[in-house]
């Protein structure tokens, strides 16, 4: 029996188990799939909330300690695995944006570097943006992660780790009672026990939950993608545009995204979703019409209330706690987020307050 169970193999579950093994615990990972093959694979891998002064401060709190952790995350990780995450440290414009005002009070209050910058200096940098841009908003320190490098550096740490047992493929999941008290999970590869309990299962946390008779308000929010095999150079930094984006990869790909829609647990990628991401990434870069579409796909968020995530226990259930509800945001606040778990679960001092994040008042019974 390990000293925790980790339900969940994307990569809040993944940084959790390996949060927890690097203290010196034993860990025990069940991912019904294959690790980082759900919403950490098929997201962008900005390492910024989108419009970051639009949400509430408890996210702007685990982005901000998140941002400068990747660093030495991707770094670790590459010196671990021989896998490079390809951290990009070439910072994000914000085009035509209608908030400015708010976006540049929003940076002086929490003393994030963000610049409004003219034209000449988005096409010195950018030159083969749509012209016509007078202005834009420019985050100079916004990073990209290429997330399905990241997945197989986090899945190769762990297989490393003589403290995690990885198990994959373990089908669907039941968590274990003892009274109110859980002890693990039946799985199809069978039952798997540990003193405490962890669910970082996406857009699935909720159905985990509902046999105990309580709702999580998390939904799954699909989200399509499209990637074009373009050469290095074409563009350099993420560009933000009318709330989607590109965002080009060391190679020279350049992805662009999302949709956000409510179709439940519905991941087929749909014609109109690549004929709006198709136009999008034509009306930013125009350049883009001359080179092929290599991939399109979609991907389910774990949606919650405003986007702040669900981290701690359970009320009502001993050993139990979740890790879930990151929404847009999973692979920006992953590192805080799994951090605060982390320190909860080990009796450590917090990084940041616990309490915006707490389950307590913000679960309902069904």
């Amino acid at each position: 029996m390990s000293d925790f169970l980790v339900v969940g193999g994307g990569v809040i579950g993944m940084l959790t188990a390996r949060e927890l093994a690097q203290s010196g615990a034993s860990v025990t990972l069940v991912e019904r799939g294959l690790c980082a093959r759900e919403s950490t694979w098929a997201g962008g891998g900005i390492v910024s909330p989108l419009y970051p002064w639009r949400y509430k401060e408890p996210v702007t709190q685990l982005a901000t300690w998140s941002q400068s952790s990747y660093i030495h995350l991707s770094q670790d990780l590459f010196e671990e695995t021989g896998i490079d995450p390809e951290l990009r440290q070439k910072g994000m414009f914000m085009v035509s944006v209608d908030d400015e005002a708010e976006a540049l009070e929003w940076a002086a209050r929490f003393r994030r570097p963000m610049l409004q910058v003219d034209a000449e200096f988005l096409y010195r940098k950018e030159p083969h943006l749509r012209p016509g841009h007078e202005r834009s908003l420019w985050m100079p320190e916004v990073a990209s992660i290429r997330n399905p490098r990241l997945g197989q550096a986090l899945r190769r740490s762990l297989e490393l780790n003589p403290r995690i047992e990885l198990i994959e493929q373990a089908g669907s999941a039941e968590l274990l009672l003892d009274g109110e008290q859980v002890v693990g999970v039946r799985t199809d590869k069978g039952e798997f026990r540990a003193g405490q309990t962890v669910l970082a299962a996406g857009a699935w946390t909720g159905e985990l939950l509902a046999p105990l008779g309580l709702e999580l308000p998390v939904e799954p929010v699909k989200g399509q993608m499209m990637l074009f095999k373009a050469p290095v150079g074409l563009v350099n930094r993420v560009v933000l545009l009318g709330g989607r984006y590109l965002i080009p990869r060391n190679d020279g790909r350049v992805l662009v995204g999302s949709t956000l829609e409510r179709v439940g647990f519905d991941k087929q990628a749909t014609e109109d979703a690549r004929d709006s991401l198709y136009r999008t990434a034509i009306d930013i870069l125009p350049q883009l019409a001359d080179y092929p579409v290599e991939h399109h796909w979609a991907g389910l968020r774990p949606g919650s209330p405003e986007g702040i995530p669900f981290i701690g226990a359970v009320p009502g259930y001993r050993g139990l706690h979740v890790n879930a509800g990151q929404y847009r945001n999973g692979l920006v606040l992953a590192p805080a987020s799994t951090r605060l778990m982390a320190d909860l679960l080990l009796d450590r001092t917090p990084i940041i307050d616990p309490e915006p994040y707490r389950l307590s008042g913000r679960l309902a019974l069904n």
